[in-house]
């Protein structure tokens, strides 16, 4: 039930947004393995944060919102606000009274990442993390990460080398566009 609730409400998002609706289908025809080897899409940045404002009420946890994207020359940088401690409650994990303390509110959460691809594989390097305007490095962004982002998203794969989909080449981030180049 909840898995169609989920495509009901998706589907509303896009039909309100053509944008979201052109970046959905653009990943399901490379998803699918039905693109034309050769061929390359193009996602502008309005599009991508069109798709991210109508799916990010249905992949992210309670505690973000007003989510948005920066593309520059092989780098992206994402922004919302977030509510850290919701973020925790909502996949589960107890935060110690201290560091609650630390972190409790909504603050406006930056995140900046080099992302680099070539024959078939990507790796995204971690540049800076801005919380409420503070830079977090070195140790601290470490904790964040291991206790933060990795809970969440066990998968992540942060400066290490991944697969993309089977007949994915490439991915270019360029500044406002991103560009995914399907293998010949």
């Amino acid at each position: 039930m909840r898995f169609l609730f989920l495509i009901l409400t998706a589907s509303a998002l896009w039909a309100a947004n053509p944008m979201a609706a052109s970046v959905s289908r653009k990943l399901d025809l490379i998803e699918s393995g039905k693109a034309k080897p050769g061929s390359v899409f193009q996602f502008t940045q309005a599009e991508l944060n069109a798709w991210v404002r109508a799916e990010a009420p249905t992949v992210v946890p309670d505690g973000f919102r007003q989510p948005h994207l920066e593309l520059g020359n092989g780098e992206a940088s994402g922004s919302a606000l977030v509510d850290l401690l919701k973020v925790r409650r909502a996949s589960g994990e107890e935060t110690p009274w201290l560091v609650a303390r630390l972190i409790q509110g909504e603050k406006l959460v930056t995140a900046r990442a080099s992302i680099q691809s070539s024959q078939g594989k990507a790796k995204v390097h971690l540049l800076s993390v801005e919380i409420g305007g503070f830079e977090v490095t070195g140790a601290t962004l470490d904790f964040l990460v291991q206790n933060f982002l990795l809970p969440i998203y066990p998968d992540a794969k942060i400066d290490q080398s991944f697969d993309l989909a089977d007949h994915v080449d490439r991915i270019e981030i360029r500044p406002a566009e991103a560009l995914v180049y399907i293998r010949r």
